[in-house]
């Protein structure tokens, strides 16, 4: 999936925005160090915003995601 995901970054127009929902999507979570991952999606894309939580909760992902775009303006 590595491949695909980076295919489909580099198509996206900027600017682009990359939001990790949850720590397992970050840096892998419990399969980090497997032989069949590379880790998390930041070691494969810059990460711009990153919502912590296992998972996160949807009024978590509301406000993480208002404050960016509050602070982005």
């Amino acid at each position: 999936m590595e491949l695909a995901l980076k295919r489909t970054f580099d198509a996206m127009p900027g600017p682009k925005i990359v939001i990790t929902l949850g720590d397992c999507a970050l840096d892998g979570g419990i399969f980090t160090g497997s032989y069949y991952t590379l880790g998390g999606v930041k070691q494969v894309l810059p990460v711009t915003l990153h919502i912590p939580g296992c998972p996160p909760k949807p009024a978590e992902i509301i406000a993480a995601i208002l404050n960016f775009l509050k602070d982005r303006k």
